[in-house]
């Protein structure tokens, strides 16, 4: 085990994922602290936990993921040869027990380990990226994303976390009209299913097109209904 690296687990405190989690954070390192959402997005959630560390490497996890050995190995040798602050991670997205390849989800690098040294802070919006000082590196082994679960966590998770995105753009003052529900919809769905090929991914590939492009009518909708009320004020 290593004892210079903590794994940091995000995780809603009943998620089911958490055990498997857990057990695939151990491949690593003992260091485990998990955090809980007190936000509706995890970023500052994220921020907070990272600040809790004694170790100077971090590696964020979600419930959803899984570290493999290959990564964990691979991990363990990065950090003692100090070239980065931090790395880039590669997530293998499985959806219904499938790899998606195509549609924008492979490689899906995603800042993940994180010298704390080095880190700065986290901004506080949906999908944002970490601040950090210095160069970034990639690994060559990814994580093991079980994203979704079925169709109702889909759209639960939607109405949770767009609502929220609104929310950020009402207040920064974006701009939203009908023809925006069209546009967001269509270029989506573009560039998912036709340029990025999703369709070779097979049904689950083309339903994720499908819903990614739902996803972002459903934020421009959400916005949309909260400045028609911020008129009737």
């Amino acid at each position: 085990m290593n004892k210079n690296i903590t794994v940091l687990i995000y995780t809603p405190a009943m998620d089911e994922n958490k055990k498997d989690c857990i057990a695939s954070a151990k491949l690593l390192t003992d260091n485990i602290i998990f955090v809980s959402p007190d936000s509706s997005y995890v970023e500052t959630v994220r921020e907070f936990g990272i600040k809790q560390a004694r170790t100077n490497w971090v590696l964020i996890l979600d419930a959803d993921e899984r570290i493999t050995r290959e990564l964990a190995e691979e991990i363990k040798k990065i950090i003692e040869s100090r070239s980065f602050t931090s790395y880039k991670i590669p997530r293998k997205n499985v959806f219904g027990g499938n790899w998606l390849l195509h549609g924008g989800w492979w490689p899906d690098y995603q800042i993940r380990l994180i010298n704390k040294k080095f880190f700065k802070g986290w901004p506080k919006r949906i999908h944002s990226t970490p601040r950090i000082v210095g160069a970034v590196g990639h690994l060559k082994n990814p994580l093991v994303h079980l994203f979704h679960g079925d169709i109702a966590a889909m759209v639960n998770k939607t109405a949770v976390f767009e609502n929220v995105e609104a929310d950020l753009l009402f207040r920064a003052g974006r701009p939203v009209n009908v023809p925006t529900f069209f546009r967001k919809y269509f270029a989506e769905l573009w560039r998912r299913l036709i340029k990025g090929v999703g369709f070779l991914d097979g049904p689950f590939g083309i339903i994720e097109s499908i819903y990614q492009a739902y996803s972002k009518t459903i934020t421009q909708l959400f916005l949309y209904e909260k400045k028609q009320k911020g008129k009737s004020l």
